[in-house]
């Protein structure tokens, strides 16, 4: 391997993140403030109802009496105390945002013949024919300092010599991760599949006809007023944006039930070429996905595991690097491929610390936002030369679910929020067992934190993840019990050997 090759691997391995540190943009910030004021209307009332409630209810029966008397001979005020009540009871009803709760989820786990290890994995592309001595060799050193381990999984198609990537073949795939995720989530929650109001099927690369969506519908007999969503090509954060759609559609429809289903499909999205750019995914990707289930019928708050609390986007695409940093295309010898440019991490970088900036205002607490905003209007105003607060979000976060996208994220994102080992072992972990599922990976790292039994009512948690366009997004839920991992945990058979050691 010659030293440009050599450069090419270090490019990967060692660019990092942007520190946190460097700057931080007062407009972010005022759009956290901004999310925060429109529900002031909301926060105002539930205190001022409140209030109301815990008076009457020191009322003696003579104290009412004697109101009503007082109200007989004062109708004017009557009126006034009566239209005041209704439009504030109205406008509380109005602009409350229903509650919106996880009944429970499950997360595919293939079957043990589907499992590749280093040398068969370098074996197996030495065999096909497709990759030169160079591609090799680059695809050996990126596996091994990918944090992957033994038992990550690839689509049964990839295992044949030659590789079978075919229509039939993705379907295949498609179908035993989504039905196999689904039937364990039905099984657990006994909600019957035609009880479903809303269903949210988010994939990237592979969008047939009929859809993904249209499967499931097919495969589980769902009814035929379904609301039913389809999203392709939005990355490995599209789980956040399918939950954040899920929410949007629980607003409108009351006493409903959204299925949301997070997975990729990598049979028909193999690169079988030398542009090194594109052999990444080849290292990185493996098989996997998800299953949710929300509600918002408060009679089911009781025996949900979490209530959502709050969900940020943030969409970058406006830049043109950031559009074209994560680039499916063609290399110079027609074969197709998920390009990933040498920008991406500093773009990730920018992406995450927009998203952060936005989500502080709404989760620190009030010690905390008076520090990092003191810092940063002393240096906005008088243009001192001190760095911005950086807050401390383990005070507003009990776990942690960073997308297990590869190594280097997260011990980056682990630097710069400052955070202790234990808050990125689930994510660590889940890259080792698992490899990066896409979309579906932040929920392996939940169910690993269930799995270890740390889950406690009224811990936080705070899910992010990102990917093409270029987008970050984050979910924050709060566990409304004790939380114990459902039956077929894709952890039971394995959370006795975790945390392993990661040879970093």
């Amino acid at each position: 391997m010659n030293g440009e090759e050599n450069n090419r691997v270090q490019i990967w391995q060692r660019t990092r993140l942007p520190d946190f540190l460097q700057s931080v943009n007062l407009k972010y910030v005022k759009l956290g403030y901004h999310y925060l004021i429109s529900h002031l209307l909301t926060l105002c009332l539930i205190p001022l109802m409140s209030v109301i409630v815990v008076e009457a209810s020191r009322l003696s029966l003579d104290d009412v009496h004697q109101l009503w008397l007082q109200l007989q001979y004062n109708l004017v005020s009557f009126i006034v105390f009566s239209v005041v009540l209704v439009f504030g009871s109205t406008v509380y009803i109005m602009t409350r945002p229903r509650s919106v709760y996880l009944l429970d989820y499950s997360c595919y786990l293939p079957p043990s013949h589907l499992k590749v290890k280093y040398q068969q994995f370098m074996e197996h592309s030495k065999l096909t024919g497709d990759f030169d001595e160079s591609s090799l060799e680059f695809q050996r050193k990126i596996l091994e300092r990918s944090g992957l381990g033994e038992e990550t999984c690839v689509p049964e198609a990839m295992h044949y010599l030659p590789p079978r990537p075919s229509m039939a073949a993705a379907r295949e795939e498609a179908e035993q991760v989504m039905f196999g995720a689904l039937d364990k989530l039905f099984a657990n929650t006994n909600v019957k599949p035609r009880d479903i109001g809303i269903l949210v099927v988010n994939c990237s690369l592979f969008n047939p006809t009929p859809s993904l969506s249209a499967m499931i519908i097919n495969k589980y007999k769902l009814r035929g007023n379904i609301r039913s969503f389809n999203l392709g090509g939005m990355g490995c954060s599209a789980g956040v944006i399918a939950i954040d759609l899920a929410k949007d559609m629980l607003q409108v429809h009351r006493n409903s039930y959204a299925v949301v289903v997070s997975t990729e499909n990598i049979t028909q999205n193999w690169y079988f070429g030398n542009k090194k750019s594109m052999l990444i995914p080849n290292c990185l990707f493996r098989v996997g996905g998800a299953a949710v289930l929300l509600t918002n019928r408060s009679v089911d708050r009781r025996r949900s595991k979490y209530k959502l609390v709050h969900v940020v986007r943030t969409h970058c695409g406006a830049n043109d690097k950031a559009f074209k940093c994560v680039y499916q295309e063609q290399d110079d010898n027609g074969k197709t491929g998920v390009s990933l440019s040498k920008d991406l991490m500093a773009i990730a970088g920018g992406a995450l610390k927009t998203n952060i900036t936005t989500l502080g205002p709404l989760v620190l607490p009030i010690s905390e936002q008076i520090l990092f905003f003191v810092t940063l209007v002393a240096k906005k105003l008088f243009n001192a030369k001190i760095k911005p607060y950086i807050p401390d979000f383990k005070l507003a976060f009990d776990h942690f679910c960073i997308h297990a996208g590869g190594r280097a994220v997260i011990d980056e994102l682990e630097k710069n929020l400052q955070l202790l080992p234990v808050h990125a072992e689930a994510s660590r972990m889940t890259l080792h067992r698992f490899g990066n599922t896409s979309s579906s990976s932040i929920w392996y790292e939940l169910a690993y934190t269930e799995a270890k039994g740390r889950m406690r009512k009224g811990n936080r948690v705070w899910q992010i993840a990102f990917g093409s366009g270029f987008k970050c997004n984050s979910t924050v839920w709060v566990a409304l019990r004790n939380v114990k991992p459902s039956p077929n945990n894709p952890w039971e058979d394995c959370i006795h050997r975790y945390p392993v050691q990661l040879n970093l």
